[in-house]
């Protein structure tokens, strides 16, 4: 029969094998997920890119336009801030990365006297910013390892909404940005009020492109009715991108997990060995004592027989010489 520290270290062991597996089973999914991942944000990068070239072109061919998009305000009292987090954990650092300088994004603003506007991306950022009693006017879930364009315009067309009525005067957005495979790295980037038709029109500048389209109803018009979409684009972006991140950040925790199971259950079966080799010398020590102790005895009783039978014989002797006096 195995020792107790035996069966403890077995049960141990079949325990962190059991875990092993859900962490390899998850580590397969999540590369599966993030070649996806990867391909809707390469799939959606041309779309940016061309909204973005056609408003460089609008703006270089002359075009001002006076949306409210774009007016900077003077003063900043409100800031709007989207955070973009997973709604399931077990992908390492990601979620807690995004949490950490978004909080400090806002202690930093709320330490000038400023207020602000959370909307959170994700449970995660969700659940952390309530517990912690901080003011959360707008939360989106259920989408984070799967967005759509939808959910782009929704949460879009919200946090324009509080731009344009001046509930807040700047919005920024915090997110994980998908460089490759290694490497994802947070990101603090202004959503509104958008770049003004000047610095569009010298990042359009290299070319003359402007020049050489007509735009119906207006150039004016067409920019106007371009930037909100510039916006969705941009927040979809974003999406996709912190989609993908999440995907690659749960991959290597859950590898890393399944190499430590492993390691542990190396260390763990190793100790059982030792275990097993202690009980196994200790029964053989403890048989050894039992048979030289069964020897001894033995032994003393072989000694005791000769003692026995001389009594024997020297009792009728004596009996002898008492019934025959000289």
């Amino acid at each position: 029969m195995p020792g107790g520290k035996e069966r403890e270290l077995r049960r141990r062991i079949n325990s962190i094998g059991s875990t092993k597996k859900i962490t390899r089973a998850m580590e397969l999914i999540a590369a599966t997920r993030v070649v996806k991942a990867m391909q809707r944000a390469n799939a959606a990068r041309p779309y940016a890119r061309l909204i973005t070239g056609v408003i460089e072109d609008l703006a270089a061919g002359g075009a001002e336009a006076d949306h409210p998009l774009l007016r900077q305000r003077a003063q900043v009292r409100n800031v709007g801030f989207i955070v973009i987090t997973g709604d399931r954990g077990l992908a390492g650092a990601y979620n807690s990365s995004v949490i950490r300088a978004a909080e400090r994004q806002l202690m930093g603003h709320v330490s000038e006297g400023k207020g602000y506007s959370l909307c959170c991306v994700g449970r995660k950022s969700a659940g952390y910013f309530r517990f912690r009693n901080y003011r959360i006017a707008d939360a989106a879930a259920g989408f984070s390892d799967n967005p759509s364009y939808d959910d782009a315009r929704r949460i879009a067309e919200t946090v324009s909404g509080w731009f344009l009525s001046e509930a807040v005067d700047q919005v920024e957005l915090i997110y994980t940005e998908f460089v490759s495979m290694g490497t994802q790295r947070v990101v603090v980037r202004r959503f509104l009020p958008l770049v003004d038709t000047e610095m569009m029109a010298q990042q359009g500048s290299g070319t003359d492109r402007g020049s050489s389209f007509e735009f119906e109803p207006s150039p004016q018009a067409v920019l106007e009715a371009l930037l909100p979409r510039y916006t969705e684009a941009r927040l979809y972006g974003a999406l996709l991108d912190a989609a993908a991140s999440e995907h690659a950040s749960r991959q290597r925790a859950m590898k890393a997990a399944t190499d430590n199971a492993e390691e542990l259950i190396t260390k763990l079966s190793r100790a059982m060995n030792q275990a097993r080799q202690d009980a196994i010398t200790t029964e053989i020590m403890e048989i050894v004592g039992g048979a030289e102790a069964l020897g001894g005895d033995s032994r003393g009783e072989a000694e005791s027989q000769p003692d026995a039978l001389s009594a024997g014989v020297q009792a009728p002797v004596a009996a002898a010489a008492g019934s025959h006096p000289v």
